[in-house]
């Protein structure tokens, strides 16, 4: 088993926290994990990549290869287009749609939404808004984990483990908006997977 996952996104939308949980996940499962360092400005505002690497045997880069990543997951559209050269033929890539538009020539938003769903495999959601209706805008990031979750190697209860593991100093109240926006994602992954069939 193993998973080669790209994430992508702007500074500040909270790229280090999916991977953290799919990294406790991982660990808590037994599993090798590899994460290379974060490129780009990890300031606000800035790009943000990294390679997360996972597998029951021994990993021996941290570096995902072109064409060998089985999952792009991106909180921000236009910034998962810059690694589409990295995805897998079979691999998914999952992108929030709201764009952040941080550049004076941002692309027109209609024909980034449409490169992205015309990928074999690829799942556009507004994350931001279905944040809105079942938490908090601010667990944005956790929808997106929540819509590629269908796609990693584990439980969704695994998911929700590292959740509250790793939120539960903040409180109660921010461990069930963020278990009720990974759901959210989730099902809306499920459901656009069935109709992709």
């Amino acid at each position: 088993m193993k998973r080669d996952i790209i994430l992508a996104g702007v500074g500040g939308q909270g790229i280090l926290t999916i991977a953290t949980i799919i990294g406790l996940a991982a660990v808590e499962r037994g599993l090798q994990l590899k994460q290379a360092e974060v490129h780009g400005m990890s300031q606000r505002g800035g790009d943000v990549q990294s390679h997360l690497r996972i597998s029951d045997r021994q990993i021996h880069s941290d570096l995902i290869p072109e064409g060998r990543a089985d999952l792009i997951i991106s909180i921000e559209p236009m910034e998962s287009l810059r690694y589409t050269s990295f995805l897998a033929p079979d691999g998914w890539l999952i992108a929030n749609k709201k764009p952040f538009v941080n550049i004076p020539n941002y692309p027109d938003f209609e024909l980034v939404w449409k490169q992205i769903e015309e990928l074999p495999r690829s799942i556009l959601i507004d994350a931001d808004k279905l944040a809105r209706e079942v938490a908090t805008g601010r667990s944005m990031n956790i929808v997106i984990l929540g819509a590629s979750s269908p796609f990693l190697p584990f439980e969704l209860s695994e998911f929700e483990h590292a959740i509250e593991t790793i939120f539960s100093r903040k409180g109660e109240a921010v461990v069930t908006q963020n278990v009720a926006a990974l759901r959210a994602g989730r099902a809306f992954a499920e459901e656009r997977n069935l109709a992709m069939q």
